[in-house]
């Protein structure tokens, strides 16, 4: 017997008595009776134990970073140049700047609103005013961007002539803040497009791009890690931010949404609200007449929920209701990049009628409804949306 497999071994053993525990490399007698038994000296147990513990935590000398990644990966798309990388770098640092604050908030008074209220008549939050602030800051400084929207701003962004280049940024640079003072998780979305050749007058012209123009889309999600998932046209991956050298480093390559999940994800609040179409859909889900009944799970904060289907499968569901008969969610900042990476790691992405990809805006706050998720279940909902619509 390996001692690997001695080492599992004695560790179920330990478990089932409840009588183990190791800090500091102390071990009680009852694990020692059970070592004894299985003639294996307290000495080499504890020396696995040290060696396991170095092998588990050692520094990776060829770790891949985001920029490393991104300078790699530029290279497979011709019309793409290093002011990608450049872009890129300018919004990690705000990510890491708003990471940051997001951590202290309560500890530096940031919690609660601002006592104003955005172009959507949502109040704002201190975080928002910081987290927009970082993102234009760092965009507009960065030399590679000409137009910005972000969801706290009425107007678009127009960077200085001078400071031009050749990237469309559209990004919510806080999603989900209304939950920040309770500590739940929150994030940014972003999804980059390149301007035509040359600028159109006015420079909103330039913005209203569908989704297939996207060069590249990605969220930050600020929990008990600050990660970032990315996609720059060629699949999805996903960089944990490690603080020790403040880089956001590769852990999850090439993230692929499994087919079909077992969870659905709608504000079920709503109820009443829902067409007919999604009625039925939520209610085979809960009361199948085969098969499991799906589990509900809704944390409020869009990143979140689409993280989590993102990497473990299922739907998620934000459909018109009666007080947002066109949608809730934004389409230019919310809407478009999370449909982009979903469907770049195999998944689906509509409005209930059409793929969110095709739709080209027509404002840049313009709302939509969001039906997003493993293949198949998105396809399940989109029958049950047709055959309600043949039927009336």
């Amino acid at each position: 017997m390996s001692k690997y497999i001695k080492y599992i071994y004695i560790q179920n053993i330990c478990s089932i008595i409840r009588k183990e525990y190791v800090k500091n490399i102390k071990i009680r007698i009852d694990t020692s009776t059970v070592l004894r038994l299985l003639n294996y000296k307290i000495d080499e147990y504890t020396s696995l134990l040290q060696n396991m513990a170095l092998k588990n935590h050692s520094f990776d000398s060829d770790c891949i970073t985001l920029t490393r990644f991104v300078l790699a990966e530029q290279r497979k798309i011709p019309t793409v140049n290093g002011d990608l990388s450049q872009l890129l770098n300018s919004i990690q640092t705000a990510i890491k700047g708003i990471s940051s604050a997001v951590k202290k908030a309560g500890i530096t008074n940031m919690y609660g609103i601002s006592g104003k209220k955005n172009i959507h008549g949502e109040e704002v939050r201190k975080l928002d005013i910081l987290s927009n602030e970082l993102f234009i800051n760092m965009l507009t400084s960065s030399y590679t961007t000409c137009v910005l929207v972000s969801e706290e701003n009425a107007d678009v962004i127009e960077v200085e002539i001078e400071k031009r280049g050749k990237y469309i940024v559209c990004f919510d640079p806080l999603d989900g803040s209304s939950n920040i003072d309770c500590v739940v998780s929150v994030g940014s979305i972003f999804g980059i497009y390149k301007k035509p050749n040359e600028l159109k007058e006015p420079l909103i012209a330039n913005v209203l791009q569908s989704g297939k123009n996207l060069i590249a889309a990605g969220f930050a999600l600020y929990s008990s890690a600050t990660i970032i998932i990315l996609s720059v046209g060629h699949g999805v991956n996903g960089f944990t931010y490690d603080s020790a050298i403040g880089e956001f480093i590769l852990t999850d390559k090439n993230i692929q949404i499994p087919s079909r999940g077992n969870v659905y994800s709608i504000n079920e609040a709503h109820e009443n609200s829902w067409n007919t179409a999604i009625k039925a859909y939520i209610h085979s889900k809960k009361y199948p007449n085969n098969g499991k009944m799906y589990n509900a799970r809704y944390v409020g904060s869009m990143v979140a929920d689409v993280h989590r289907t993102l990497k473990y499968g299922g739907i998620f569901l934000y459909p018109a209701v009666k007080s947002y008969p066109q949608g809730k969610l934004r389409l230019l900042y919310e809407c478009i990049p999370m449909a982009y990476i979903i469907k770049q790691a195999g998944g689906l992405a509509s409005n209930g009628e059409i793929d969110i990809l095709d739709v080209k805006p027509k404002k840049i706050h313009q709302r939509s409804p969001l039906i997003l998720g493993s293949q198949e279940d998105v396809q399940e909902v989109l029958q049950y949306i047709k055959k309600y619509k043949d039927n009336k």
